[in-house]
């Protein structure tokens, strides 16, 4: 199991590395038209499938509530994943692949950002989703990894994580979505960025 474990940790750990070496720039993308959007009143909006629903729920929270700032404003952000009521609602009588569409027609305006979790960046309710933002004029963003699925070529920015694991793609995701978090609230709200 040892031997199972380190393999594991290591071809996380190499993941990262070759992130950081190769993906800096469009994390450093992300974080500013986040930035800009809380600064002209806009919100950031999430969503995604099963694990993917968790890294955007998880994001969302670290956005609306902190990350390291104590007591700072929260920043306006929700996740799309979170009621079971709408979703089960829109899915039943429209169907799950609009389920996302739907809600962000209802709560996305044209200086928000759209962020979506897709490993395999094919999900038709993801794609669909991000379709609906651009018609609203959300910024939109697709964290993804393989090729890029089909939603590489639909969203604005496009972060593609070079793995085919579903698990080292989310490590990524979530690390990296910490990291954008981090950018986000030092930039808006730390000592020095206010004065």
């Amino acid at each position: 199991m040892k031997s199972i474990i380190k393999s594991i940790l290591n071809d996380s750990a190499e993941l990262k590395k070759k992130v950081a070496e190769s993906l800096c720039e469009k994390i450093e993308e992300i974080a500013f038209v986040i930035i800009k959007s809380i600064r002209h009143g806009g919100k950031v909006v999430l969503f995604g499938n099963g694990g993917s629903a968790a890294d955007a729920q998880h994001i969302q929270g670290e956005l609306t509530h902190q990350l390291e700032i104590k007591n700072r404003k929260a920043i306006p952000s929700i996740a799309l994943n979170t009621n079971s009521s709408v979703l089960t609602a829109i899915g039943n009588d429209w169907g799950y692949d609009r389920v996302f569409e739907r809600q962000i027609e209802a709560f996305v305006q044209n200086n928000d950002v759209v962020i979506a979790f897709s490993t395999s960046g094919n999900s038709i309710n993801i794609i669909k989703g991000i379709e609906q933002a651009k018609k609203e004029g959300a910024v939109t963003v697709a964290f993804t990894g393989r090729d890029g699925g089909k939603i590489k070529d639909i969203a604005d920015i496009s972060f593609i994580v070079p793995s085919n694991s579903t698990q080292r793609i989310q490590e990524v995701h979530i690390t990296v979505g910490h990291i954008i978090c981090k950018l986000v609230e030092d930039e808006l709200y730390s000592v020095s960025s206010e004065q």
